[in-house]
């Protein structure tokens, strides 16, 4: 399926006591832009293939976790909640047992229970016995209204007082990751995170980072603290959350971290961001064999940039970088025009099995063409029935 293979997976990735494929590991390495005779070669190993999808729900607003879809449950807690639910039954039954034992309308019952709650009616002493006692017990009833209304004005005070600080992970919080470090790298995986609406507890050391603003913004969970102290990884619901990404620019700090998350939870799938990638490949490995049965990735961030600077640093349009296991596949638009490897020839002639491939070619005239193909072309929702054609044309 899909318009071509881009990539073959290592043949050890589904081995769960494997190592992932590198630069140096030979046959068992990532392939590359194979063609289609080692595709068709080639046997039970995982495909990276390239897709064409469309754009659907542009003007679909970001969610937030949180948000203002339930204002009620941001400002009262669940017990305040129930309590108030409770307050309310007793007071229908008083109403229902008032119209069963005299002959008032439902108006005039619901009246004078009110009245009975708030303490304003006069005494039954000439009603009949049924009505005394509904009255009793009206009265005990309103006794709980006013420690509920001051309870709610308490939270409600509270609630207005923090709500330009940082969220603290809600109670019951399961199935979220954990996102370690709020820098350059971390934000960007925070924005991306919510654009999937993928719950998310951030923890982060300084409360004056980068991202800290991004987060109150967002409504997104907060844990100020070292993550190597005893307790903090705790707060962030460890125990319950579906992954953790230590992606701070410390390597001892994530290595720690994810060493003492997979100890409370083996199972716990983890991604962590290391600087040399060797040792990025030595933790994979160790972690891969103490808990075989984890999903667990380490990745280089420099070694994963380095081929897209460099290539930036000769001119050239990057519009992405793919890792492939720890290989990384560029993504660059270029001129035709002075390459004798590409002018001349068809897309397949110019394509080289492990080196390049012409993906798709912009036919849209010189004057027209948009100078940042990664950027998607502009388009109102609003006057604009479907998004404009990118002008591609795709092998």
């Amino acid at each position: 399926p899909g318009l071509c293979t881009l990539a073959l997976l290592s043949s050890t990735t589904n081995d769960p006591a494997g190592a992932e494929g590198s630069d140096s590991s030979g046959d068992e390495a990532p392939l590359l832009l194979p063609d289609e005779r080692a595709v068709a070669e080639t046997t039970g190993r995982g495909t990276v293939v390239l897709e064409a999808i469309s754009r659907a729900d542009p003007d679909r607003p970001a969610t937030r976790m949180g948000g203002r879809g339930a204002p009620l449950a941001q400002i009262f807690s669940r017990r305040l909640r129930w309590s108030a639910l409770g307050f309310a039954l007793a007071a229908v039954a008083l109403v229902v047992a008032s119209l069963l034992t005299t002959e008032d309308t439902a108006l005039h019952s619901a009246y004078l229970t009110l009245l009975d709650l708030l303490g304003m009616n006069d005494p039954a002493e000439d009603a009949p016995p049924a009505r005394q006692i509904i009255q009793i017990l009206s009265g005990v009833a309103g006794l709980l209204l006013l420690p509920l209304l001051i309870a709610a004005v308490l939270e409600a005070f509270g609630t207005l007082r923090t709500a330009s600080s940082l969220r603290r992970p809600p109670r019951g919080l399961s199935g979220h990751v954990v996102l370690l470090g709020l820098g350059k790298i971390g934000t960007r995986v925070l924005v991306r995170l919510r654009e999937l609406d993928i719950p998310v507890v951030v923890v982060e050391e300084d409360p004056e980072a980068r991202g800290i603003p991004l987060a109150r913004s967002m409504h997104v969970p907060t844990v100020i603290g070292d993550v190597t102290q005893e307790g903090v990884l705790e707060a962030a619901k460890i125990r319950r959350a579906h992954a953790l990404l230590a992606l701070t620019s410390i390597d001892t700090t994530n290595l720690e971290a994810t060493l003492y998350a997979r100890s409370v939870k083996p199972d716990l799938r983890v991604a962590l961001r290391l600087y040399d990638d060797e040792f990025a490949t030595a933790v994979y490995r160790t972690l891969r064999t103490a808990h075989p049965q984890a999903l667990t990735r380490s990745r280089s961030v420099s070694h994963l940039a380095a081929p897209s600077f460099a290539v930036a640093m000769m001119g050239r349009q990057i519009l992405g970088a793919v890792p492939v296991e720890r290989k990384v596949m560029l993504f660059a638009a270029l001129e035709v025009a002075g390459h004798p490897q590409l002018e001349g020839h068809t897309v397949e002639q110019a394509f080289r099995a492990g080196a390049w491939r012409v993906l798709a070619i912009d036919a849209t005239p010189p004057a027209d063409r948009n100078p940042d193909l990664a950027a998607l072309p502009p388009f109102d929702p609003e006057g604009d029935a479907t998004p404009p054609p990118s002008g591609l044309v795709w092998d």
